[in-house]
């Protein structure tokens, strides 16, 4: 809450039921698969009714929904300060910007792999209307890369002919890489071994120089 008010014991106990209802509902499609799955299945394992349910969502998809707009303001609240894109102005600070910005990420996606696992590879296959919110979700995030590299471009530290929209789906594209690498393999080390990669391509190349 932006007025920082504290919350009161009520809405505590509705803003951890509906966190429940949410990773419960993920259990379950985990388990039977999203569209084998029922209202009564995430209600009976998590011991509450129907009514219980809707009053939190309108059924199953809208869960997802409320996810996929949880994790966009999330992503958008760790780019915001030091991690905006305005926030830096030379080549060494966005090379440590984009650091932070990594570890964030990785916290982020990190911290709950069934959603990840979910969002990346199951919830474009839902309902077109659904796909098309996954695909809005990928073209957000190359417009809030493309802002970084086009701040770059202005001040100086990145090259003047930087194609900028294409290199951001293109460093996003690592990103995502990387997300689904973690599903496999989250061991930190291997992690920081893949942030480092990517920037090191972003800022590198691959090529040999003399």
């Amino acid at each position: 809450m932006t007025t920082g008010t504290p919350l009161s014991r009520a809405e505590r106990k509705k803003q951890e039921l509906r966190r429940e209802i949410i990773e419960t509902a993920f259990d379950c499609f985990a388990e039977r698969g999203y569209h084998a799955t029922g209202i009564a299945d995430i209600a009976a394992r998590l011991g509450v009714g129907h009514g219980t349910f809707y009053r939190y969502f309108a059924n199953k998809r809208d869960i997802v929904d409320h996810v996929i707009t949880d994790l966009v303001q999330t992503v958008v609240a760790a780019l915001a300060a030091d991690n905006a894109p305005e926030a830096v102005s030379s080549l060494a600070e966005y090379r440590a910007q984009t650091a932070r910005i990594g570890d964030a990420l990785g916290r982020i996606f990190g911290g709950d792999p069934r959603l990840a696992r979910f969002l990346l590879l199951e919830a474009a296959g839902i309902d077109a209307d659904m796909r098309e919110r996954v695909l809005d979700f990928y073209d957000g995030a190359a417009q809030l890369t493309a802002a970084y590299l086009r701040h770059g471009v202005k001040v100086g530290y990145l090259r003047a002919d930087l194609d900028v929209d294409g290199s951001a789906r293109a460093i996003n594209g690592m990103i995502l890489a990387a997300v689904l690498a973690s599903l496999r393999d989250p061991a930190p080390e291997s992690q920081a071994r893949l942030s480092a990669a990517i920037r090191r391509v972003m800022y590198d190349g691959i090529a040999a120089r003399d």
